[in-house]
């Protein structure tokens, strides 16, 4: 879900101009050369200027997802004039509409569902979730995400059935015995995270019975689900100021931040020494302006060579099925097990994305023939073959958002996705396939029901098979299952 649109350097570079020009300024002194001089203190060789480039392109790899995600908190619960601000941290927040293109905070947001979200802080002590019963043929999930934008958990139709219950989540340094009454338990890597709850809404009448469903989810500490004395509360953190908009002018900045709520782990402990080497981490001021000529240079490439792989890896990663690409890149601590790479091209191509087994996500900005998509410039057909639309559990859909900055768009009739409420609907052909119609303009009256309004310059598209089905035909495994997404052809 963060308005992160894919980092694009070219301000920052321009912005690193100017500032080296300044050449008469008095400057603070660089943080690098500070780190590195502890380190010649402590009889530890300090990094080259090649070394540092290399930690520097590191730290943005392995950061990306950090800070994104600290940025998003940031607007969502933290910063009440963000204008994308939810609710205190702990208190869920239950939208009443799916997204639409004034939903700027999160790229590529699912406008299938209405979101309700809930921003936990365990420091002080675990909190429990409770869902209520949801009828069957209503799908939905609370996904537990954290600040490592690790999808720790699952409680839903999938993961935990339709039954209401109650479930314990704890931060990292808890060693408690589960209590009673508590269905399952599940562990944060990080004190703070963000748990999303999806409830399906099958059509604009239907709302008032989300809203019923929305207002059975609840979230209390575990002393107030225990009837005890609640503990000491957990001390007031003053946060660095951060948006979603200024992170790359100020990622190392929110990184040093993000990073006082992300604990070492056995996994990180060398790469966070190496960070920290050019002073990066917990209790750091990296701050760019005060970088010498060279340590900007070496970071400014840093950026633009760790940004290009990770969007490389968003290109050739994951399999080319027919234009779309088709992967697996979200889930738990031990499904990224240190690929870091991977972990920045998930968060870039869609933060908060599910686990396979609960969504997959084709997305494609091209035919399937390999041109760019560009609604100023042609019109487009997707056609599902008879039999042939996508194999899932709950429910699909497919996605429409402007090309560069993944968010959605203003259209003519408020239309952001085509899913499958709407098939009722819609046209089919004389032989029984489905087509939708990719275009800025109204295919006309008798089409107007299958088509998908696409921005006036590049798209994006993104499909959503929600808890797809594991037998054939199927697209799990990812990239090498037996159903695929056809491919988008030029029809002008």
């Amino acid at each position: 879900m963060s308005k992160s649109p894919p980092l694009s350097l070219i301000s920052l570079l321009c912005s690193a101009i100017a500032l080296t020009s300044l050449a008469g300024c008095e400057q603070k002194a660089d943080p690098i050369n500070t780190a590195m001089q502890a380190d010649k203190t402590a009889g530890i060789n300090a990094p080259s200027i090649e070394q540092t480039k290399a930690i520097a392109e590191e730290a943005f790899i392995y950061g990306l997802p950090i800070v994104m995600n600290y940025a998003v908190m940031q607007e969502f619960v933290v910063d009440k004039n963000s204008g994308q601000y939810k609710a205190p941290l702990n208190s869920i927040y239950n939208d009443e509409q799916v997204f639409t293109y004034k939903d700027t905070a999160v790229v590529t947001p699912n406008s299938d569902t209405p979101y309700s979200m809930l921003w936990l802080d365990l420091r002080a002590e675990p909190m429990v979730i409770s869902v209520p019963a949801v009828e069957k043929q209503r799908y939905y999930s609370v996904q537990l995400v954290d600040g490592n934008a690790y999808n720790y958990g699952y409680i839903g139709s999938r993961a935990t059935g339709i039954e209401p219950g109650d479930y314990l989540v704890v931060g990292p340094d808890w060693q408690g015995t589960t209590p009673a009454g508590i269905n399952k338990v599940f562990q944060s890597t990080t004190p703070f995270g963000l748990s999303i709850f999806r409830t399906q809404l099958f059509d604009a009448t239907d709302m008032p019975n989300v809203l019923k469903v929305q207002a059975g989810y609840k979230a209390q500490p575990l002393s107030a689900f225990l009837n005890q004395p609640a503990p000491a509360p957990a001390a007031k953190i003053d946060f660095l100021p951060a948006t979603t908009a200024g992170i790359k002018a100020n990622f190392y900045q929110y990184l040093d931040a993000a990073l006082q709520f992300v604990p070492v782990t056995a996994d990180t402990k060398e790469l966070r020494a190496r960070l920290a080497s050019i002073g990066i981490g917990p209790g750091k001021t990296f701050e760019f302006k005060d970088l010498s000529l060279e340590h900007k240079a070496a970071v400014l490439l840093a950026m633009k060579e760790g940004d290009d792989k990770v969007s490389q890896y968003l290109e050739s990663g994951v399999k080319n099925i027919n234009g779309w690409k088709v992967g697996a890149v979200f889930g738990d601590r031990s499904f990224y097990s240190g690929d870091w790479l991977m972990r920045a091209a998930a968060a870039k191509g869609g933060i908060y994305g599910n686990d396979a087994v609960e969504a997959m996500y084709p997305m494609t900005r091209t035919t399937a023939t390999g041109e760019l998509l560009d609604g100023s410039k042609h019109k487009y057909s997707l056609t599902f073959a008879p039999g042939q639309l996508p194999p899932v559990n709950a429910f699909w859909s497919v996605t429409m958002y402007d090309g560069k900055s993944q968010l959605l768009i203003e259209n003519p009739i408020n239309r952001y996705l085509i899913n499958t409420p709407m098939l009722p609907n819609m046209q089919k052909n004389s032989d029984g396939s489905l087509t939708l119609y990719i275009q800025k303009d109204s295919p006309g009256a008798d089409k107007q029901a299958n088509w998908l309004p696409a921005p006036d310059g590049e798209i994006y598209l993104v499909m959503r098979l929600y808890w797809p089905k594991t037998e054939a035909p199927s697209i799990l495994p990812a990239g090498a299952g037996s159903w695929s997404p056809p491919g988008i052809v030029q029809a002008d």
